[in-house]
């Protein structure tokens, strides 16, 4: 398994995510979900019994999804970073084509601010860019902070719309 080191003050690394890890990408799912604290906590089981949201993690890894795990210097999972491809009969909310996998992305909470989504977003970029992805797609909501990050990496807007209901 390879690691990368990132976060020279903060020591944490990436490794590719395996089937190993689906559980824990179910967490960051949760999380990404839940990243307004003005709104209702969507639980584990309201998440994975909802299809707009379970068919972001469920079957993992399925053919054609690329993942990134990030680790604190113990090998604890700290975020991560996946990519996958959804049908027309089946899109993500950030759906653009069939062919351009959607990407989500969740840091546990002590973790955020601290470089944890840049370096999960940017070691995705250089995977897909070696896998023949040329393009990712995502959703995220304006007022999400993670959004800043997003368009600092060179994602653009590309469709705006009102925010999902719950």
């Amino acid at each position: 398994m390879e690691y990368l080191r990132y976060g020279r003050d903060i020591g944490f690394s990436l490794r590719a995510a395996t089937s190993d890890d689906a559980e824990f990408l179910v967490d960051m799912l949760v999380a990404a979900v839940n990243w307004d604290p003005a709104r209702e906590v969507a639980s584990r089981d309201q998440v994975l019994g909802d299809r707009r949201t379970a068919h972001y993690v469920e079957g993992w890894p399925q053919p054609g999804d690329l993942g990134v795990v990030a680790v604190d210097p113990g090998g604890q999972p700290i975020g991560a970073v996946w990519l996958r491809l959804f049908g027309t009969d089946d899109p993500g909310y950030g759906f653009v084509a069939a062919d351009i996998p959607e990407l989500s992305l969740g840091v546990v909470p002590a973790w955020r601010g601290k470089g944890v989504g840049h370096a999960l977003l940017t070691e995705m970029a250089r995977r897909a860019a070696g896998s023949g992805v040329t393009r990712i797609c995502l959703s995220v909501e304006r007022a999400n902070r993670a959004r800043r990050l997003y368009v600092e990496e060179g994602f653009t807007t590309v469709e705006s719309g009102p925010a999902p209901t719950p």
